[in-house]
């Protein structure tokens, strides 16, 4: 192991008593963070956390409580625990608002860009529930930030700055470390491929990205080119169906062209091959239509059948904005 690198905490021990206990690894690592502070515990109060970290304190005008976690939260009910502070750690003080804002997020979490971004995301939305707040060490985000933050600027989103890492303690035993780094992983490898070229067509999926996208259209590309660092698709003057049009004007979709943004050189299988039809799903950022994501129209498919059908109903959750 190089020089400075952090080894996971407890690599050799969490296993054996996270079996022997029925905890997950992450509730245990919880536990162990908290056993790790008792001696300190009353420096800090459950109504406020008192440091300098956090802007003078953070006060809850509710009493928090011990809510079971919805298995409609998908943002965090396979986290790893049950049960979750309410208010969170975001001020969010009712569930139908947790579930709103964290939402948003789930189209990121599929992107796998860091192996602890749904560790570090369920620590403020879905925190666990102890006695004392638990925040993200400061690293923790930081490592999320730089493995995410690129990915977020592909489809047109800046890191939030209710994340900025600047708030988060400094590591130390009162906050949440990085499970994982170096070469572990908690999930499949990062993919190089797109982002908007790297979705499954699943239904869930699909419903997920037109919830986030501005505008939905079946059309067809004639020609892409690299500009810029990114890729620009130019669509074919044949008639377009609009399954939501959203921001697009009828200028726009005349002469429609989209972006990937910095996506010049990476792979994206979908565009091999221009014969088909696509769906396309896409966001208008400073007067430029980004592409979020991208399927070739199969019409075989069940998946994407049930996914236009649905289209037609579903009434989408109202975010402030995506990522945030």
């Amino acid at each position: 192991m190089a020089e400075g690198q952090k080894s996971p905490r407890w690599a050799f021990t969490q296993g054996s008593f996270s079996l022997a206990l029925g905890l997950s690894p992450f509730s245990l690592l919880l536990l162990l963070v908290l056993a790790a502070t008792v001696s300190a515990a009353d420096e800090y109060d459950y109504y406020s956390w008192q440091s300098d970290n956090f802007h003078n304190g953070r006060f809850y005008t509710k009493q928090p409580q011990c809510v079971d976690i919805p298995a409609d939260l998908r943002l965090c009910h396979n986290v790893g625990y049950k049960k979750m502070r309410l208010p969170n750690l975001l001020d969010h003080e009712t569930m139908p608002e947790v579930k709103q804002q964290a939402g948003s997020w789930v189209p990121l979490l599929a992107k796998r860009c860091h192996a602890d971004t749904q560790v570090f995301l369920c620590s403020l939305f879905a925190p666990v529930c102890l006695d004392r707040p638990i925040y993200p060490c400061r690293s923790l985000c930081e490592a999320v930030r730089d493995s995410c933050a690129p990915v977020m600027e592909t489809y047109g989103f800046p890191w939030p700055e209710m994340l900025t890492c600047d708030k988060f303690p400094i590591d130390n035993d009162l906050c949440i470390p990085m499970q994982f780094t170096g070469n572990h992983a908690t999930q499949p490898p990062v993919s190089k491929v797109c982002p908007p070229c790297d979705n499954e067509l699943k239904a869930d999926n699909i419903m997920e990205h037109y919830c986030a996208s501005d505008f939905v259209l079946k059309m067809k590309i004639k020609e892409v080119k690299k500009e810029k660092g990114d890729r620009k698709l130019i669509a074919a003057q044949k008639k377009k169906k609009v399954l939501k049009q959203g921001v697009l004007r009828k200028k726009d979709l005349k002469k429609l062209t989209l972006y990937i943004k910095n996506g010049a050189n990476c792979p994206c299988s979908q565009l091999d091959s221009l014969g088909s039809n696509f769906l396309i799903m896409g966001r208008k950022v400073d007067q430029q239509l980004l592409l979020m994501s991208i399927h070739k129209w199969d019409k075989k498919s069940k998946e994407l059948k049930f996914a236009i059908k649905y289209m037609k109903s579903h009434q989408c959750p109202t975010y402030h904005t995506v990522f945030q």
